[in-house]
């Protein structure tokens, strides 16, 4: 095999090896960061997306979810209450604070694919639209991490996202 197949080899299995990072997506004042969500098994009936919100503007609020793998998509909080981890809907969404950064992560606030299509898989994408109050509607692309992840990029050798910024909130506060 020659020096160019070889090169050309290389860089088509690290392109198929490692999932795609999904970009930083703006709307209006707010930037949408590291979405990701866990692969499942196959016979998972829910997942969890995560992102990280910073909100250069005025006061919103992330009032609703929605992706096409799942027969409902809706806005989570995971909080332990009276001693007991205890998950619910976020009826009245999520706020974003003028000035500051809210993290979806797991263990807290979160999207919830709740009766999912289909397994979802390491190395793909979910499309997720996610609605704010004042900022309106924008589509963020979700990358599927190992199961099991603990943060975006922190399983294939990316140096780790993993959503962890400077002065960035614990995402349970403001709720």
């Amino acid at each position: 095999m020659n020096i160019i197949k070889s090169v050309a080899l290389a860089v088509a299995l690290t392109a198929t090896s490692l999932p795609a990072l999904a970009a930083d997506v703006t709307l209006g004042e707010l930037t949408l960061s590291d979405a990701w969500t866990r692969a499942t098994p196959p016979n998972a009936q829910a997942g969890g997306g995560f992102v990280t919100i910073t909100n250069k503007g005025g006061d919103d609020r992330l009032v609703s979810a929605a992706a096409n793998v799942s027969a409902k998509t809706e806005l989570h909080e995971m909080a332990v209450i009276d001693g007991v981890m205890k998950m619910r809907p976020m009826a009245d969404g999520i706020a974003i604070p003028a000035g500051e950064t809210v993290a979806l992560k797991p263990g807290g606030l979160h999207v919830m694919f709740i009766g999912l299509n289909a397994p979802l898989k390491q190395g793909e994408t979910v499309p997720v639209t996610l609605t704010f109050e004042k900022a309106g509607p924008v589509e963020v692309t979700f990358s599927v991490e190992k199961i099991g992840a603990k943060g975006m990029g922190m399983n294939h050798g990316a140096g780790g996202h993993g959503g962890m910024k400077n002065g960035m909130k614990n995402g349970n506060s403001g709720n």
